[in-house]
């Protein structure tokens, strides 16, 4: 037998210049520790509800195991298509307009690939969920980024936006109810976003998976539904959030025909097909009753208002109030330390998971992402250790 060589097999370079996730990087410690309140998962921690299962049940007695087609089963595309013209007011054809994908992260990465060329300029919302910027690197865009500000209730500005376009831009990306600020758009603004596509033939992907959590009188409306948008925008959603199946990995895009056969052709290279199983789960949560999502809705209200009330507590922390999703995202800049030491220091001092603002971009430093999407009891030891630990610290 020969010795084994001193060869080591080397990552490409697209590889080693995508960074490793700040959200991964506090998940695999607090993976670790014992005693912890998890406050960094951005997860229902609600079960899938029990109709959805059953389905996934009987689809494996059924034979539901084989391979599906790319784009997805005919079936679910059809809910899809009569859900989103009932709730979002746009209108769809479900054999080519809509497809199925391995959850919203799939999507996303599909409809860059199948979007940006070489060079082309994609803007990014800054702070904004990690996921988007290396699937923009990954197809080989360059990413321009677009800042939303704390005193705007970190809602976009469309001059700020506008600033930002030249020749090279190509795609525009939105998100709202936004992941990790918690902002919502309103009509207005969305419509001047809409205006500035228009003027500079931009195509939009507008991700919209927590468009069913919000609050205090906001309303979700799809860039998609306004007026000469539905051919330039690229509607990306999920199951995840709304259903409480992040385990399940099942999303969908919604695009221009071209757009769709397109990404079903890449689709089919990276993953074949979204789980056959979950497919046709996906289609007993659309056509089940709803109760389920309105009593997530609302319990997630009351764990924010709970949440609210306890940073205002807090002398040294201030919060915006989030219209949307189940997040807040509190500055933390009077405790005088950057957001990834602040994070480690109520993990490891207060076993406290948050998430450090800067993994969502240079506008996230100084604050830190909060989800309350766990138990009323987990947010009350949470931030009773959490108002221990940072007490005495900034003042």
């Amino acid at each position: 037998m020969k010795e084994e060589s001193d060869f080591r097999v080397e990552a490409s370079k697209r590889s080693i210049g995508i960074p490793v996730s700040g959200i991964r990087v506090v998940f695999e410690k607090a993976q670790k520790m014992t005693g912890l309140v998890r406050l960094e998962l951005g997860e229902p921690d609600f079960p899938t509800p029990a109709h959805i299962v059953e389905a996934a049940k009987k689809a494996l007695d059924d034979g539901y195991t084989h391979y599906t087609s790319s784009q997805g089963l005919p079936e679910l595309r059809k809910e899809l298509a009569r859900k989103l013209e009932q709730d979002n007011g746009v209108v769809a054809s479900p054999d080519t307009e809509i497809i199925v994908t391995a959850g919203a992260c799939c999507a996303v990465d599909l409809a860059m690939l199948t979007l940006v060329n070489p060079g082309d300029e994609v803007l990014l919302p800054d702070p904004a969920w990690p996921h988007y910027e290396p699937c923009a690197r990954l197809a080989e865009g360059s990413v321009v980024h677009y800042p939303m500000k704390e005193e705007a209730n970190f809602a976009p500005d469309p001059d700020v936006i506008r600033e930002r376009i030249s020749p090279k831009t190509r795609v525009l990306l939105i998100n709202f109810p936004s992941n990790p600020t918690g902002a919502a758009v309103n009509a207005s603004t969305l419509k001047e976003i809409a205006n500035l596509a228009e003027q500079h033939n931009l195509v939009v992907i507008s991700d919209e998976v927590y468009e069913n959590f919000v609050y205090d009188g906001a309303s979700h409306q799809s860039l998609a539904a306004i007026s000469g948008m539905k051919g330039r925008t690229i509607t990306i959603n999920a199951f995840s959030k709304t259903y409480a199946m992040t385990g399940w990995r099942l999303g969908y895009a919604v695009a221009p025909a071209n757009i769709v056969a397109e990404m079903a052709k890449l689709n089919l290279y990276a993953n074949t097909c979204a789980n056959s199983i979950a497919q046709v789960a996906g289609i007993a949560a659309l056509r089940g009753p709803q109760d389920c999502v309105r009593e997530m809705a609302e319990e997630y209200g009351r764990r924010r208002k709970f949440v609210l009330e306890r940073i205002r507590k807090i002398p040294q922390i201030s919060c915006t109030e989030p219209r949307g999703a189940f997040y807040v995202f509190p500055n933390i800049r009077r405790l005088g330390m950057n957001s990834l030491d602040c994070c480690m220091h109520i993990l490891e001092k207060g076993k406290v998971s948050t998430v450090p603002g800067s993994s969502f971009g240079q506008q996230g430093e100084g604050y830190l992402r909060i989800s309350y999407a766990t138990s009323m009891a987990n947010l009350k030891e949470g931030f009773d250790r959490l108002e221990t630990v940072v007490d005495g610290l900034g003042r």
